[in-house]
């Protein structure tokens, strides 16, 4: 049965929607995110290093305008900055090295160690297992085929062989030798240049408020990323020392070297501390015989970091960094979906620079509110409710 008039599509009507301005804004905004998404993931090797750089930038500019005041020109305050850091990254790695490359020689035999004492813990659950994969066999007739009264030919595996160890490790430390390269080279242009970016983007800016504007979300940007990996270098350091005495007195051999990377790992939150723990207990099963003198090393790392999440961090950094946990959780698992490792160290300063950015931009106020944490007001209206 044909359809009535009244009953078929107006074209001009669906057409009218379409080109309708808001029609248009959200087709925009959304091919316009998977844009963005497609290039931060396609340009990563170039878009890493240069987010390095503007974070170090944010860190170093205070230092460059301290020695400007003592009549130290920019170009040449970045030289010894650069080549300061330099040697600080360059001297660490070459004290590092030799632990480091010791602990990956014994590494097969340290994980044949630390899975025989493992297996201390998951044999009860490796015999519920056991029997509940022998129950299922007998069910599905897998052990034997009852219709030939044989048994079935095992399944052939194909195991292909994928590059060696040293190409791997090789081809990593190029590209990360390459990556620090650019950073530093890039960081040395961005601190002599000093304030020269700011300052065009103010002259090219038609209104005085907006020039004013910018620059408080250039400071207030700069403030809150400085402060954060400020308090945060400070923080992982002491806390990577104290559990490098307190490995010693447990006799844990490389101490310095498991301190440095707890150091490093607690930069990434959550996901630095859950790594930090596998690494420490298989390092701890591996070394001692014991049981329990093994499951020291982990368990005092985890006090150590209970003390420093719940009482060094919140007092030091306080509310310079206002951002909600479920916002951090789910920007590191955007950065490290992205960009991989380094985009879980970016994951905070990152968020929190964009935080600022939205708190000085009226149409994006709404999302600066939903990354920040929630005020005592707000916890007593709620309360109320």
């Amino acid at each position: 049965m044909p359809p009535k008039p009244s009953d078929a599509p107006n074209i001009e009507l669906t057409e009218q929607a379409i080109e309708r301005p808001k029609g248009r804004s959200i087709e925009a905004t959304v091919l316009t995110a998977l844009a963005l998404l497609y290039t931060l993931y396609i340009a990563r090797v170039f878009l890493i290093p240069i987010a390095f750089a503007l974070l170090l930038n944010s860190l170093l500019s205070p230092v460059i305008r301290f020695l400007r005041r003592y009549w130290i020109k920019p170009q040449l305050g970045a030289a010894l900055v650069v080549l300061m850091l330099v040697g600080g990254v360059t001297g660490a790695v070459y004290q590092l090295s030799g632990p480091a490359q010791g602990w990956l020689a014994i590494a097969p035999k340290s994980f044949a160690h630390a899975q025989v004492s493992l297996r201390k813990i998951i044999r009860p659950m490796q015999q519920v297992s056991k029997n509940v994969e022998q129950a299922a066999n007998a069910v599905d007739g897998q052990a034997v085929d009852s219709t030939q009264g044989r048994a079935r030919r095992p399944t052939e595996v194909v195991v292909q062989s994928g590059p060696t160890v040293s190409s791997r490790i090789f081809g990593t430390t190029q590209r990360l030798l390459t990556g620090m390269l650019e950073v530093f080279i890039l960081l040395y242009f961005l601190l002599a240049g000093g304030d020269l970016f700011l300052q065009k983007l103010i002259k090219v800016l038609p209104h005085f408020d907006d020039k004013v504007k910018a620059v408080e979300m250039a400071r207030a940007t700069e403030s809150a990323v400085s402060a954060y990996l400020t308090t945060t270098l400070l923080v992982n350091v002491v806390e990577g020392a104290v559990l490098a005495g307190v490995l010693w007195l447990l006799g844990m051999p490389n101490v310095l070297l498991w301190g440095v990377l707890v150091a490093c790992l607690e930069f990434v939150p959550y996901l630095g501390a859950l790594t930090a723990v596998a690494v420490l207990a298989i390092a701890g099963l591996s070394t001692f015989p014991e049981l329990g003198r093994a499951l020291m090393v982990p368990g005092s790392f985890l006090l150590i970091n209970l003390l420093q999440a719940n009482f060094a961090t919140p007092l030091l950094l306080g509310h310079r960094l206002t951002l909600n946990p479920v916002a951090i959780f789910i920007g590191l698992a955007f950065f490290f979906w992205i960009w991989g490792v380094p985009g879980a160290f970016l994951a905070v300063p990152l968020l929190a620079s964009f935080k600022i950015f939205c708190d000085n931009i009226a149409s994006l106020a709404a999302v600066g509110e939903f990354l920040g944490q929630r005020d005592e007001q707000e916890r007593r209206v709620t309360a109320r409710l």
